[in-house]
């Protein structure tokens, strides 16, 4: 009955939901974006009183923590009860590559068992890694003012020149660490 909850959505689904939520964001006066979930959250537990960058009315901001916990809630729903068990159809090339570079479950798998599994946490160079990489996302969300999804979607939707650029940069960001970084590290 719910079979087609396990195939993947088409692509117009999917960004016609987007457009749907980010004109009811408009049309609100709010903006969308998950960094500001945590820095809502870290004022709510009295960081304000430490830094002024977590002083502000984050009542203000309620909502969107119900956003964070709705994807909190929507991931454990997808990954218990409606996950796929087929992988992500990329190219023998790609497969290759990433078997390589030693991620054994390329193209059989939605998530690397190298990176996702609960074995990561024992190894102390995947550990360092992981623990990095959160630190330089965290940074770069804050320098950059806002993350992915609240420059990608929200800010280029409002047509937000700071927005536009730091696209780019995570576009060329990724693009970077794609070819030079990850082929150094595994």
């Amino acid at each position: 009955m719910l079979e087609f909850l396990t195939q993947p959505w088409p692509w117009y689904f999917g960004g016609a939901m987007i457009a749907i939520v980010l004109f009811l964001l408009l049309w609100t006066g709010k903006t969308f974006g998950m960094s500001s979930n945590l820095r809502t959250l870290c004022s709510m537990m009295g960081a304000g009183k430490k830094a002024s960058f977590f002083q502000f009315d984050w009542k203000a901001q309620g909502w969107n923590l119900v956003v964070s916990l709705g994807v909190v809630i929507g991931g454990f729903i997808a990954s218990n009860f409606i996950a796929s068990t087929n992988a992500v159809a990329i190219s023998t090339e790609t497969v290759d590559q990433l078997v390589a570079l030693g991620f054994e479950d390329a193209g059989k798998s939605f998530a690397p068992k190298l990176l996702f599994s609960n074995n990561a946490f024992s190894d102390p160079y995947v550990l360092l890694l992981l623990i990095l990489g959160g630190f330089l996302v965290g940074f770069g969300a804050r320098y950059a003012g806002g993350c992915t999804s609240g420059h990608a979607i929200s800010g280029l939707t409002n047509f937000q020149l700071p927005s536009f650029i730091a696209v780019i940069g995570f576009f060329i960001g990724g693009l970077f660490v794609n070819h030079f970084i990850i082929p150094f590290l595994f």
